[in-house]
């Protein structure tokens, strides 16, 4: 085989430089670079830290749990799948003890740094329910204040009023990112409490009746929300790395 051939199809080597072709055309090329990119610099980051062991222990019990919850419990049958997957025991191994690497080095990136992001973050972390009526001009928006502020149903008046599209919700938007609303908007939203009715308030062209249904404010003591933005800070981290990486293609 050819040094350039990369595999064969019915016995025809395809050369790197195919396959660059057949990626370009597809449209997935750069995919195809930012992910061998990505991998570069996890392994190179892999490589030059002394603070990441893990344990052969750890690594053997997760492969056993792992045939075991894929029913792969029988040798030959897991050298089947091993084969069918386009690969080999060492390099299945090699690949779960590296997600342990990156779970490790993804928390001794993250965590030092989590709180302060966190800060940083949490005005479009934080969401706030809210019920809208729009109307397009201040003597409707005024009397209708007038009405709920009275007892009216806000409810009945956003179907009957709102020429906004939650009208067919009883003017229910649902969960906002609080960083994501107009700033007087928002200073109104920080200034109520739940239940308040706000407004009417001017915004592109239009006045609305807002009332404040519930707060939700973010907190790392959600598991979930803890998670998904640790894995956010990575990314961020990631691609930094990623910018400053000189990378020419090459390919004859």
């Amino acid at each position: 085989m050819e040094p350039s051939s990369f595999f064969t199809i019915n016995d025809e080597q395809i050369d790197l430089y195919q396959v660059i072709q057949y990626l370009q055309v597809s449209g997935k090329l750069n995919q195809f670079i930012s992910d061998v990119l990505r991998q570069y610099v996890l392994e190179q980051e892999l490589e030059t830290r002394n603070d990441i062991e893990i344990s052969t222990a750890l690594i053997e019990q997760a492969i056993i749990d792992y045939r075991l919850k894929n029913q792969l419990t029988d040798p030959e049958q897991f050298q089947k799948w091993l084969k069918n997957n386009g690969s080999d025991y060492a390099t299945f191994h090699a690949s779960v003890t590296f997600s342990f690497k990156l779970e490790k080095l993804k928390a001794l990136i993250v965590e030092p740094k989590l709180p302060e992001y966190f800060i940083e973050r949490k005005i479009y972390l934080d969401r706030v329910v809210l019920s809208r009526i729009m109307v397009d001009n201040r003597e409707l928006a005024e009397e209708l204040h007038t009405q709920i502020e009275e007892g009216g149903s806000f409810e009945q008046l956003a179907k009957e009023y709102s020429l906004a599209d939650e009208r067919i919700f009883n003017g229910m938007m649902g969960p906002i990112s609080r960083g994501s609303l107009p700033d007087i908007l928002r200073a109104a939203v920080d200034a109520a409490t739940p239940g308040k009715l706000i407004g009417p308030i001017e915004l592109e062209g239009s006045l609305s009746l807002f009332r404040l249904e519930n707060i939700l404010p973010a907190s790392l003591e959600n598991t979930q929300f803890k998670q998904s933005l640790q894995n956010e800070l990575f990314e961020k981290w990631l691609g930094e790395k990623i910018q400053n990486l000189t990378v020419k293609l090459q390919v004859s």
